[in-house]
């Protein structure tokens, strides 16, 4: 299985991958980074926070990018760079989140793409915004 080279992507493609983030999401999340922030976990804490119910990991919904780049767009072979991201609103258990990356620019001779990416939720609320650079496979 290959992915996309420079010479198949134009500015303005895009890919999406969508998921529904459950409780043993997070808690697989949790274990694999060793992030055991209450807020994600702990319904007592959450509900003393700003967003007054458990949350998941913001990362958490950024690898989603991570799907969408490594297996559609570029796709396998691609070399994940640099990314950028800003965390705009909390990502709810149950919430169905929607990454997509899109080429807004190439660069031919240094064989990369420079992706825009975004999380939506269900209501098509961003929830991540950020950029990506990626070098697609030869």
């Amino acid at each position: 299985m290959r992915g996309k080279t420079i010479s198949d992507l134009k500015v303005g493609d895009y890919a999406e991958h969508s998921k529904t983030i459950s409780e043993s999401d997070v808690y697989m999340f949790a274990g694999v980074t060793g992030d055991f922030n209450p807020a994600h976990l702990n319904a007592q804490a959450a509900a003393h926070t700003m967003f007054k119910e458990r949350i998941a990991h913001g990362m958490l919904s950024a690898g989603l990018i991570s799907a969408v780049l490594g297996m559609q767009l570029p796709g396998p072979g691609a070399i994940y760079l640099s990314q950028t991201l800003k965390f705009l609103a909390p990502v709810m258990f149950g919430d169905t989140i929607t990454a997509r990356a899109e080429v807004t620019e190439r660069n031919v001779d240094r064989n990369r793409i420079t992706l825009k990416t975004t999380c939506v939720n269900q209501t098509g609320k961003v929830v991540v915004d950020g950029e990506a650079v990626i070098m697609p496979p030869k």
